[in-house]
């Protein structure tokens, strides 16, 4: 009898397994892939080393701005294949390492509930295997989405997946979706020198974060010569033999390969779910937000498959976290989702929590803005780094409720305020405290001085 057992071996199923160690439990974890997960294996790290790559090579490219004289630069491609696969390798084996020092079981398999308590382990012989278990936890997680006429072939229609393994750069690739996806290969292919076309139905990049920050974003990209297409629907693609033909209100574009990046869809059609009625909205499985209890008995649901939260690898793990302890001790520890820090990974890079300005309008509060650019940060300008800004939303004589950050490093900066945003600091309170200087997080610190009320600079 086994106190958990986990389906899915991803960051929601993987933490689980690992916190689940700090109360004794005997865990098993099933997994048919390698552990990992979409993130791991493919999503953000292996996507986050090609960004990497590709920001060197800008690097290299302009160093001579700076004083450094060197050769042409050439981006070899497979170099950064095999580099994206070692980074990739590295990881996993830590990883597994880790779960064994843990005392976690590992099963390989395709692992489904088949009544409460009870979860069939399909292995990789044809076999069966049961095993009985005090608490289920689902982390089946994701896959990628796509829309009508643009069905993957691997080929000329691909997904993320596909992409993040192409063994040839690509000459040109139309990208159907402008989210954090589709804005993070955009940034990196173009940065690279692949002709690159992104459509997007809404009416700015990554539908949702501040438009500010979605304008310097939209700005960078056109000065990479990226084709930026928003408020416009595609419509269906016509593949050639060696291209296809993406069309948008009267105009079209014929490109080498077109990466659907419209999204994840949840893996739940195949997991078991009718043996113990658990409630599902669209795919997604409804839970109790507290304690990520389904509405089945000992029924647990992390990670990417849950409805209404964010298909993130950290939120998979405070919700592993808000799970075990559950589990194990019957207490709450709840994700707090209005202090999650949300990065996009572009050149520059963005960084927000909490509330944006028409999120808290549209809510009822009345609140103060402020912002400051980073044209005016000493080590920005030393950086070459200048298209960012800072803007917090506070309420009037109450607490910040949002920050963004656009600018070099704003994906480490935004912990500074999801602090404020998590804790309900005033800005007079956020503002006290000393930036370093030169730093580009003087931004983050003069915008607090002016969100207070008493700007410095």
């Amino acid at each position: 009898m086994y106190d958990i057992v986990i389906i899915g071996g991803g960051p929601g199923g993987y933490a689980s397994a690992l916190y689940a160690h700090n109360f004794g439990l005997r865990v098993a974890l099933i997994e048919k892939d390698r552990v990992g997960g979409t993130c791991l294996l493919r999503g953000c790290i292996p996507a986050k080393a090609w960004i990497e790559s590709g920001g060197v090579y800008s690097v290299v490219e302009n160093a001579a701005e700076f004083g450094v004289v060197t050769s042409e630069p050439e981006f070899a491609w497979p170099t950064a294949l095999e580099r994206k696969n070692k980074v990739v390798e590295g990881l996993v084996k830590g990883l597994t390492g880790t779960l064994k020092a843990r005392n976690v079981e590992m099963i390989d398999g395709y692992g489904r509930i088949a009544g409460p308590g009870k979860v069939a382990v399909e292995l990789d012989d044809g076999t069966t295997q049961t095993l009985d278990t005090r608490a289920i936890i689902l982390a089946s997680g994701s896959a990628p989405a796509t829309i009508p006429g643009y069905e993957f072939d691997g080929v000329r229609i691909v997904s993320s997946d596909h992409a993040l393994d192409w063994e040839e750069q690509p000459g040109s690739v139309a990208i159907v979706g402008g989210g954090v996806i589709g804005s993070e290969f955009a940034s990196f292919l173009g940065e690279v020198g692949t002709k690159v076309s992104i459509f997007e139905m809404e009416d700015q990049l990554v539908p949702g974060m501040e438009p500010e920050a979605a304008k310097i974003l939209q700005r960078a990209f056109r000065k990479r010569k990226v084709d930026v297409h928003t408020g416009v629907a595609v419509g269906p693609a016509k593949v050639g033999d060696d291209s296809v033909t993406v069309a948008f209100g009267d105009d079209s574009v014929e490109v080498d390969v077109v990466l659907m990046a419209v999204g994840r869809r949840p893996v739940t059609e195949d997991v078991g779910l009718d043996t113990v009625d658990v409630a599902t909205d669209r795919g997604f499985v409804a839970v109790n937000p507290a304690t990520m209890a389904t509405s089945a008995e000992g029924v647990y649901a992390v990670g990417d498959i849950v409805a209404e939260t964010p298909q993130l690898a950290h939120v998979a793990f405070a919700e592993a976290i808000a799970a075990v302890t559950h589990i194990a001790t019957g207490e709450i520890a709840a994700v707090d989702y209005n202090a999650i820090p949300m990065v996009v990974y572009t050149h520059p890079e963005i960084g927000w929590v909490g509330r944006t300005q028409a999120v808290a309008e549209s809510e009822g509060y009345q609140i103060d803005v402020a912002e400051h650019g980073m044209r005016g940060v000493g080590r920005a300008i030393i950086q070459g780094t200048i298209d960012g800004t800072v803007k917090v939303v506070s309420e009037v004589d109450g607490p910040i409720l949002g920050a963004t950050v656009v600018g070099h490093g704003a994906g480490e900066m935004i912990h500074e305020l999801m602090y404020a945003v998590g804790w309900e600091a005033l800005p007079a309170e956020a503002a006290a405290f000393i930036h370093a200087h030169p730093t580009i997080s003087e931004a983050v610190g003069e915008t607090l001085l002016a969100s207070a009320g008493r700007p410095l600079h």
